[in-house]
């Protein structure tokens, strides 16, 4: 990028955030009309980018692995504040909402995110190469999560239909914390070393120059006032949202596969530059990462948001869903363990993203 694009690109990603939050100051009391609701659309995806922006500013400041996890959380933090402020709405069938979002968040990153950057790799060289311990690790942390959150609730007995009683649900939110909690430790200190590229154990890597403490500091301020602006401006489209799943004749599930592609497309984004640069093991970080906080961090939130929610929350997954999950562990594994892939395994994982895309909009 040159010198005059780059400074251009910033000074977007610092005023997009801003001009969000007044805007947001301009429309929350009120029922805004369909242009000011195209321009708060607008100014949440660019929200949405400059929250993505500034956290990977941070991100390099401190580093892989901690670049990884710094984005994960940050685009966990999103999600999250755009799954509650829907479910506090006032809009209805929002009861399998975090469902749908976690769902289609592992779903978009185990598949889409992944079949990118293997297509991107393996199409620079005749193999996508990464470190499969590591990998393995996640992808495993992942698939217990997803199965203790979204699975398990569809086998329970204890209360009727798909749901958690309180215990369970506080059991299962406890131990998400320890997992991903037991990761990031695993991750950042004791084997960090499973996690990391060659490459990208020189400052910097091929990136530009290790932003300045002060620049670092500024962008973590902009990172705060993005999300603030993403859960408000979340907060007025909701109505647009629900309006344009049902204008397609998509059924309400779908509304959390839009929260999901909506949060994680800058993600997928970084990944892809990641992979372009052969660095699969740190598209990988983002992808398996970005799958274990939205499991790890959202089910503890939406459990302790249940205490004051009204209704019933269903976690657990549908039967199609299921078997689109247990897929997804079982392709995930054989790609992974072998520490190296082709264009085949990453066509596998695309036609597997695509089929979720389709069932959830015909299901």
């Amino acid at each position: 990028m040159k010198p005059s694009r780059l400074r251009a690109w910033m000074v977007w990603t610092r005023i997009a955030p801003i001009l969000g939050l007044v805007l947001l100051a301009a429309t929350w009391s009120g029922k805004p009309g369909a242009i000011l609701l195209a321009v708060a659309g607008l100014f949440l995806i660019a929200s949405v980018l400059a929250a993505v922006h500034h956290a990977e500013v941070v991100a390099h400041r401190v580093g892989e692995p901690f670049g990884a996890l710094v984005l994960a959380v940050a685009v966990t933090v999103i999600e999250v504040a755009l799954i509650v402020t829907l479910m506090v709405s006032d809009a209805s069938d929002t009861d399998t909402l975090a469902r749908d979002t976690v769902f289609a968040a592992v779903m978009i990153t185990c598949n889409g995110v992944v079949g990118l950057s293997l297509l991107v790799g393996a199409l620079r060289r005749r193999f996508a190469e990464f470190n499969a311990e590591g990998t393995a690790t996640a992808l495993a942390t992942v698939i217990t999560l997803a199965t203790l959150s979204l699975v398990l609730p569809e086998f329970t007995t204890s209360r009727p239909g798909p749901e958690f009683t309180g215990a369970q649900l506080g059991f299962v939110a406890v131990v998400s914390l320890v997992l991903y909690g037991l990761f990031v430790f695993n991750q950042t200190v004791r084997h960090r070393e499973s996690y990391v590229e060659e490459e990208t154990e020189v400052v910097g890597g091929d990136s530009g120059p290790v932003p300045e403490r002060s620049e670092a500091l500024a962008s973590l301020a902009l990172l705060v006032v993005s999300l603030v602006a993403v859960v408000g401006l979340a907060k007025v489209e909701s109505p647009a949202i629900e309006d344009m799943v049902e204008a397609i004749g998509a059924p309400q599930s779908a509304v959390g596969v839009v929260i999901a592609l909506l949060v994680l497309a800058p993600e997928t984004l970084a990944a892809v530059r990641n992979a372009r640069r052969d660095r699969i093991q740190s598209s990988f970080n983002l992808a398996l990462g970005s799958a274990m906080a939205s499991i790890g961090l959202t089910i503890p939130v939406i459990a302790l948001a249940s205490i004051w929610l009204e209704g019933p929350l269903v976690l657990g997954l549908e039967p199609t869903q299921i078997v689109l999950l247990g897929l997804t562990a079982v392709v995930s594994a054989l790609t992974i363990l072998p520490g190296r892939a082709t264009l085949q395994e990453g066509g596998v994982h695309l036609v597997l993203f695509g089929a979720f895309l389709f069932l959830a909009i015909n299901p």
